[in-house]
């Protein structure tokens, strides 16, 4: 039994721990090209939260990690086989009701660590964030704390190099051999403008890849995937300790 862990914990563990924040992975269930499993963005989200919490709680950091949520927007993928999707509003009510139920415990910190690109959560801390004021909500992209530069050599956002590597490391039996992979090859938008990070459309996915990933993933190894993990885990271990050991208060220097 990991106590920061939620699912794994039991009445007589949890009633009388002071818990300063609530941790809630958000994932998705999805097709990763051809040699990773629908359940990529969840499998990874898990043991990357899952690792950060243990050291917070080494740092004596009361978190609790409450159980993934393996369904993300995915509207651009409808018609590929078995893509789930929540819309928007669907996941504003669930954010809505996982707050009420923090809020009526007595656990006013909350931390959403999303693992994939089509979840948003941002508008929604607003809107939520104004029904329960109480609440301090904040949302990270796990994704995006490490320069995945310094690690990787091929660029993408999609069952890459990055997230083949990460799958490597931590669910290796769950990657099929790189040579069953596809190229992920990405096709760009002909308005160049929503190609440049300040104009944004829906990619619709089987317009843009053929194998359903968007990075070549040939060049992943564990090793790299090891390198990975242990950054990013740092990095959201100090953020969900600096939740924890900051005042809302004194959030503002």
């Amino acid at each position: 039994m990991r106590p920061y862990i939620l699912s794994e914990n039991h009445w007589s563990s949890v009633k009388d721990q002071d818990y300063q924040l609530a941790i809630l992975p958000w994932g998705a269930t999805e097709a990763h090209n051809y040699h990773l499993p629908y359940g990529t963005d969840n499998f990874e989200t898990d043991v990357l939260v899952n690792e950060s919490a243990r050291l917070a709680w080494e740092k004596n950091a009361k978190v609790i990690v409450l159980p993934t949520i393996p369904v993300g927007v995915n509207t651009g993928q409808h018609d590929i086989k078995l893509t789930l999707n929540l819309h928007p509003s669907t996941q504003h009510s669930i954010l809505e009701d996982l707050v009420e139920s923090l809020d009526n415990h007595g656990i006013l910190k909350l931390l959403i660590v999303n693992g994939h690109g089509g979840n948003d959560f941002k508008q929604m801390i607003r809107e939520v964030g104004r029904q329960f004021p109480d609440m301090f909500i904040s949302t990270c992209n796990w994704y995006q704390s490490v320069d995945k530069g310094t690690i990787f050599e091929h660029s993408g956002d999609h069952a890459d190099e990055m997230e083949t590597s990460l799958m490597l490391y931590a669910w290796p039996e769950h990657v099929l051999p790189l040579d069953q992979a596809g190229s992920g090859e990405a096709r760009s938008f002909t308005v160049e403008s929503l190609n440049e990070s300040w104009a944004w459309t829906e990619r619709k996915w089987t317009r843009t890849t053929d194998d359903t990933g968007i990075g070549d993933p040939r060049k992943a190894t564990r090793e790299k995937g090891e390198k990975y993990f242990k950054a990013v885990t740092g990095k959201l271990a100090e953020l969900m300790t600096g939740l924890v050991k900051t005042d809302i208060e004194d959030l503002y220097g």
